[in-house]
């Protein structure tokens, strides 16, 4: 009888090292392509953002150009990464650049507001979205439609505006509840530009919808020059706040739990993914009818079947399950031995007393506990249980 002992390492029924390259090649190809098109694009905007809005930086996005023209004026600018220096800087002889303000934390928000609201300086806001517009100038709302027009005509008083000209502010449009702000640069009837004075003191805050007229390769169309040296040069001091994620206080989250730090676009992400693995899930366990049995197009040799058979049995350490196929086939082959029919193969009432009178009493295990008793253990007990069941098998058939 064959038992998972007796197996060998590598059968007929062990895949191949072509087949598994067959299988793999195309789960290989599909990552590989994925690493590359990774690669490629992180390559490309790492390019296209290197030294965006520093004005230490030549590149096209950089800002050196405006910051040479202001210290040609008197101007003097200094580059600040972290919240504290910048909170530390604001005074009325200082004009404060905020260059991504949608990168600080609403904690970070909250104080940089409270430092330059009443400083009596000027704080300009470089393209504020809608999650930290509201907080940096309170009655100031970002519309969610951009501008389509890049290069707009001032449309209002100010003067920095009138003098400048046409520019190119286009981007996020702003409304506004303060009554005394300037809007300029309407888009559509919406400004891309505010001057919101502060409550007290001479200060204000200037929101800008793009940051086109600071980059080094837009500085010299249009007014945008002009613009630029009038927003930033009205006091003798810039600084110049870059947010970096090395600042100590972005690592402050206050209050908020895990989730109210995972963007909103990954939860739609993971409900999407979750929907389409339910979808396909469905799909692939759809029954259409019962099962319909069908011959094989090949021949398999019954030695294949029952390795393939012990192996699973191997692998999922099913004894139980080995230990009663191995029973009842014995049953049925000791059955028409003692004379009962097939139907009184597995009634150990039946089955027993037949077999005992064939037994020769030569120190032979009970019957009971070879035919019908427990699972065995481990594996050795489950050999060991093949080779008594042999045993029991030729002690019944010898004449």
């Amino acid at each position: 009888m064959t038992t998972e002992a007796t197996l060998p390492s590598t059968t007929s029924a062990s895949p191949t090292a072509r087949q598994v390259w067959t299988r793999a090649r195309g789960v290989l190809l599909g990552l590989v392509i994925l690493l590359v098109a990774a690669i490629a694009i992180a390559a490309v905007r790492s390019d296209a953002q290197h030294g965006s809005l520093d004005p230490r930086s030549v590149d096209p996005n950089g800002s050196r150009a405006v910051a040479e023209l202001l210290a040609d004026r008197g101007v003097s600018t200094r580059v600040v990464t972290t919240l504290e220096d910048a909170r530390n800087a604001t005074g009325p002889d200082t004009t404060l650049l905020v260059a991504a303000p949608d990168l600080l934390t609403d904690r970070q928000q909250t104080r940089l507001h409270s430092a330059f609201t009443n400083s009596g300086g000027r704080t300009l806001l470089v393209a504020p979205g809608i999650p930290s517009v509201g907080s940096l100038a309170p009655g100031v709302t970002a519309d969610p439609t951009p501008s389509y027009d890049s290069t707009l005509p001032p449309d209002c008083a100010l003067p920095a505006a009138q003098r400048a000209g046409t520019a190119d502010t286009g981007g996020i449009r702003y409304t506004t509840t303060a009554p005394d702000a300037d809007s300029c640069y309407l888009s559509d009837g919406l400004p891309t530009l505010l001057r919101v004075p502060a409550l007290e003191g001479d200060g204000d805050t200037v929101v800008l919808g793009a940051p086109d007229i600071l980059h080094n390769d837009r500085l010299d169309e249009q007014g945008n020059a002009s613009l630029a040296l009038q927003l930033l040069g009205s006091r003798p001091h810039l600084v110049w706040y870059l947010p970096s994620l090395s600042d100590d206080s972005a690592t402050d989250a206050g209050d908020r739990s895990f989730f109210d730090l995972i963007p909103s676009g990954w939860l739609w992400g993971s409900l999407q993914l979750f929907i389409a693995a339910a979808l396909a899930a469905l799909w692939r366990a759809r029954r259409l009818g019962p099962l319909v049995p069908e011959r094989l197009p090949v021949a398999i040799r019954a030695s294949e079947t029952v390795e393939g058979r012990a192996r699973l049995y191997r692998k999922s350490n099913a004894r139980d399950r080995a230990a009663a196929a191995l029973r009842s086939t014995t049953r049925t082959r000791l059955a028409p031995l003692v004379g009962l029919s097939p139907a009184q193969a597995h009634a150990p009432e039946a089955l027993l007393p037949a077999l005992s009178a064939r037994l020769h009493g030569d120190g032979q295990s009970s019957p009971h506990s070879l035919l019908f008793g427990p699972p065995p253990r481990d594996d050795a007990a489950l050999i060991h249980l093949a080779d008594q069941l042999d045993a029991l098998e030729r002690e019944v058939r010898r004449p």
